[in-house]
Formats: structure tokens, sequence, C-alpha cells
């Protein structure tokens, strides 16, 4: 079903059921002798929100092995750099003394149980509210710890989320370390741009942000709709045609550079060689190698 300006969902349905399809690949990739993460926490929020075909993939029953970005090894090596770009994006902010973190649409994100946080780090997640309370219902049931004091937000960032996260303790004039990852391309162009606004009022010098960096322009035209068809082969439901916000938007280093941050990009192939991988051939990748990528920017 097509977005709308005031829909909902919840972890097996519309944006939400993007966030488990992340978690499923990011599950995928911690399995095995040869497993390119480590994330324990993954498996069981998969199979509590339990859709079928995700939970199928976890478990290794569904293949497609002729497919060139939708094999289980092309797959995991993706999940792993993306993963893994966010990783070190946080850990490097906390090792310069940047203790505070947010992380905007945190769906299934599992940072704040399994990344090495200083003692006296706060992490503050923002999503839904049944998205919030369904995640740490299922990790409390299963006796995860969170290693940072973890304070949780659960509002629309539709709605006034800034407020919101100073009611929880979130402090703008500390250093802060944001993630929007997996967001952008679910906001329509105008709210991506309040989206950096937004975090650029509550950033103190010295705050840092990272997201996926997308050329628009640069994909095929069909790009949605292609990689919706190929999903479907092991069973997926979205539509990413639907999800996806059109239009002519501003590219996330242009406009946060006009807000005073300093930004560097790293593309999808240098993402790529850097954790040894090699990006696959086709025409859903070929579009992407170097014009799109992995975001990170510190404010001055």
């Amino acid at each position: 079903m097509p977005r709308t300006d005031n829909d909902s969902w919840d972890l097996a349905s519309s944006v939400g059921a993007t966030a488990t399809a992340v978690a499923a690949s990011r599950a995928m990739a911690s399995t095995g002798p040869d497993a390119l993460l480590d994330d324990p926490f993954a498996d069981p929020l998969v199979r509590a929100v339990g859709l079928e075909h995700f939970v199928k993939m976890v478990d290794g029953e569904i293949a497609i092995d002729d497919d060139p970005l939708l094999n289980r090894r092309t797959m995991n090596e993706q999940i792993a750099v993306r993963t893994r770009f966010f990783d070190t994006f946080f850990t490097t902010a906390a090792a310069a003394g940047v203790h505070q973190a947010v992380i905007l649409a945190s769906g299934l994100d599992t940072r704040a149980y399994r990344l090495p946080w200083p003692a006296d780090t706060v992490v503050f997640e923002v999503d839904q509210p049944e998205v919030i309370a369904f995640k740490s219902a299922t990790l409390d049931g299963i006796g995860a710890t969170p290693r940072a004091t973890l304070r949780t937000v659960g509002i629309d960032l539709r709605d006034d989320w800034p407020t919101a996260l100073r009611d929880a303790g979130f402090d703008p004039s500390a250093p802060t370390a944001w993630i929007a990852e997996g967001l952008l391309v679910y906001l329509p162009p105008e709210a991506q741009d309040r989206l950096f606004d937004n975090i650029t009022a509550l950033s103190a010098p010295g705050s840092r942000v990272a997201t996926e960096h997308m050329d628009m322009a640069s994909l095929p035209e069909d790009f949605a709709r292609v990689l919706t068809e190929r999903s479907r082969r092991f069973g997926s439901e979205i539509d990413l045609a639907d999800l996806f916000y059109g239009g002519e938007r501003n590219s996330a280093g242009d406009y946060l550079s006009s807000l005073g941050w300093t930004v560097t990009v790293q593309t999808t192939k240098e993402a790529f060689a850097t954790n040894g991988f090699q990006l696959p051939d086709g025409p859903l990748t070929v579009g992407m190698a170097v014009t799109s990528g992995y975001l990170s920017a510190i404010l001055k």
C-alpha cells in the first residue's frame, strides 16, 4: 500500500517490515563458522516478529544462489558493510569523547546492547511507540541488558520528536553522535531537510552524524520495482516502490554542508573494498558504485 502522510505500521507491515528485513540480514550474517557479524539479538527479534519468509531466510531454507544481489553471500557482505560502518561510526565517536548517541528510526537496532560503550554513555532510541515497546519487551524476555544507559523515545518522526527527545533527558549542550540508518528514502524530500535542520539545531559543536549517501538520480528509474520483484522470489511481500518517496531531493551531503557540517562520503565501492569484498556487477549496482555510499559529518 502506498505511503500517506498519516500512515502507521508495525514490524510486520509497511516501513516497519523493512526493519525486520534488515534484522534478518544481520541474523544471517551472524551465523556459521565464517560469520561476518556478531549480533546475537537479531535472530530472536526476527523470530518474535514472526514473518515466515524472514524466519526461513535466517534458517537457510530459502536460497537464491543465481541472483547476483540476493544470494546469501552477497546479502551477508552487504549487511556487513552497512552494519560495520555505523558500528565504527559510534565507537570512533565514543573514543573521541562523544558519549551521547541518538538512533533515529531505531527499529530493531541492537547497538545499545552489543557495542562496547564507555560507562557514562547515554543512548537514545527514537521510533514509533509500538516498535519501541515490542523490541524492549522481546529483549527483556531473553535477558538482554543494554551496555549503556538506554533511554527510549516512543514518537513518530513526523511529530515533535525534538521536544520528546529533550523531555527524555537529551542534553543539547553535549556533543552527540546521530545515525539515520536506512531512513532517508522513506522520507518525503522536505521531511529529509527538516530532519537535518532539527539534528543541527540540537547539536553542540563536535557532534557527528552518519547516514547513507544516495544519489537517487544515478539509479535506474525502475530500481525499486526491479528490486521488489527479485525479493519476492524468496517470499518477501515488501513493495519498495510503494514505500520510497520520489521527487527531487537535496543531496544529504550538500544540505548538511550548507548547515555547517564537514562532510565525508565513502562510496559503496570503497566501502566494499575496505571490508575486503567486491561489489557485485549488475545494472542495479553500476550507478551506485561511485555515486552512492555512506556519509559521516562533524559539526565544528
